[in-house]
């Protein structure tokens, strides 16, 4: 007697596929409805295709269906998400694609980090790190930062890196956290002499101040100022900087005060060997090797 066959046939994927990209954001069948962001826009859904595919929703569906006739749920608000960037989440679990833009990458990437959708992840970080510009850097390292995602960070670092004197002019530098900053300014392999690297810390610094009323440039900026490598300047440099910085704070004095040390002293004259180290932009100067500092 023959043994009996079986196989798995496919249909038309894109057909398939197409069929359930137009439910997405549709009312028809719609059984769960979201207000997204400060504009409380309306989205439609449908729970069975959510929970199935969105562990981190499920929780918010709990709920079980209303009964026919019965009056509809409430919309489940989600003030913090943003509308474009919620719909192309949708998408994703209808469709397992998503169309992603430079100015919707991040948050969808936000959105699939908080929801758990690891697939979704993966594709935003493959196009932010293919699509990284002087423009998006920095505001994709702070993303990466707040979002946990290591290999993204490293590549926003190596391009921030190689692109110093351009990145350091854009919004997104001025809008870095602290944390994120410091880290930056740590690196030896900034492109960039320290006198512009200085200038552009200071700029963050007035802008950041501006963000938290009532705190000077000083204050805010005293971590990042911290991690200025002051003794890579010439004595006249340094002298120039400690007269700006009388009239408008940023270094605090005993920084200045530990790079005179190392000019005194003709060493690093206690002062971290981090801040003696140029970095890769660093423009020679004489007093490097009266510094015993190495040329990268």
């Amino acid at each position: 007697m023959a043994r009996p066959r079986s196989a798995r046939l496919h249909g038309d994927a894109d057909g398939f596929r197409a069929a359930l990209a137009s439910l997405v954001d549709s009312p028809q069948f719609s059984d769960v409805t979201f207000l997204v962001g400060r504009e409380r826009r309306k989205v439609f859904a449908h729970r069975c295709i959510l929970a199935c595919r969105c562990p981190g929703l499920r929780g918010l569906l709990d709920s079980p269906p209303p009964a026919p006739g019965a009056p509809a749920p409430a919309p489940i608000a989600l003030s913090s998400a943003q509308p474009e960037a919620f719909l192309a989440m949708l998408e994703f679990l209808y469709t397992n694609r998503v169309h992603l833009t430079s100015v919707t990458a991040l948050e969808v990437l936000a959105s699939s980090v908080e929801y758990g959708l690891d697939d979704l992840r993966q594709l935003c970080v493959e196009f932010v790190m293919g699509t990284l510009s002087v423009e998006t850097a920095c505001e994709a390292l702070q993303a990466a930062a707040t979002c946990g995602q290591v290999d993204l960070q490293q590549r926003c670092l190596a391009f921030i890196e190689d692109n110093t004197q351009a990145v350091v002019g854009t919004r997104g530098f001025h809008e870095l956290s602290e944390a994120v900053l410091v880290p930056v300014l740590r690196s030896d392999r900034l492109t960039i002499d320290e006198p512009d690297l200085i200038a552009a810390v200071r700029g963050w610094a007035r802008v950041s101040a501006q963000a938290v009323f009532g705190h000077p440039v000083a204050a805010v900026a005293e971590g990042p100022a911290r991690e200025l490598r002051l003794p890579l300047l010439a004595p006249g440099e340094l002298a120039a900087l400690e007269s700006q910085n009388r009239q408008d704070p940023l270094l605090p004095m005993e920084s200045v005060a530990e790079a005179w040390r190392c000019h005194a002293l003709r060493g690093n004259g206690g002062a971290r060997a981090q801040l003696c180290r140029p970095r890769r932009g660093t423009r020679p100067r004489e007093h490097h090797l009266r510094l015993g500092l190495q040329p990268r």
